[in-house]
């Protein structure tokens, strides 16, 4: 009987997140939680002779949000920019997760186009040990190399 060993399973914590603004790289130490998703849109489609509805794939939509301990003023910056004089920031995320207890490997996973939906401009929170916050971001791309992607578990 095969099955998954716990050893191979991934930690949240081995990893690291870099963006890429502007063409510089910084590393996002201050990430709690990352999650980017990919939504297909789908066009419903009835043709003759089928009671249902089917649905064909016509695009997709990339978002996402980070939890992050409110440590950076970097998010702040480029809303305010935007504010300000009118200049939108894209940039790139790179996540890499790789555990090394695991016998999969590592999977490096680069959104592009990231732009930000909302970034809180200030906060305090008497009941908060630590300052969080999370901030909405849509992106544009996503690639993945194929030497950096998971390989399967070896001891299956």
């Amino acid at each position: 009987m095969t099955y998954l060993h716990a050893k191979d399973t991934i930690s949240g914590q081995e990893g690291t997140a870099y963006a890429i603004i502007n063409g510089l790289s910084e590393e996002m130490f201050y990430i709690k939680k990352l999650e980017a998703k990919v939504e297909k849109t789908k066009a419903e489609v009835k043709t003759l002779g089928r009671r249902g509805t089917q649905h064909k794939a016509s695009g997709w939509n990339g978002s996402g949000t980070m939890t992050i301990y409110y440590v950076t003023s970097r998010f702040r910056e480029m809303m305010l920019k935007y504010i300000n004089e009118g200049k939108d920031t894209y940039f790139d995320i790179m996540v890499t997760n790789e555990d090394k207890s695991s016998t999969i490997g590592k999977q490096i996973v680069r959104l592009t186009g990231v732009n930000l939906d909302s970034v809180i401009m200030a906060s305090l929170d008497i009941e908060s040990d630590v300052l969080e916050e999370e901030v909405a971001f849509t992106f544009e791309g996503v690639e993945m190399v194929k030497k950096d992607m998971f390989n399967a578990p070896t001891s299956l």
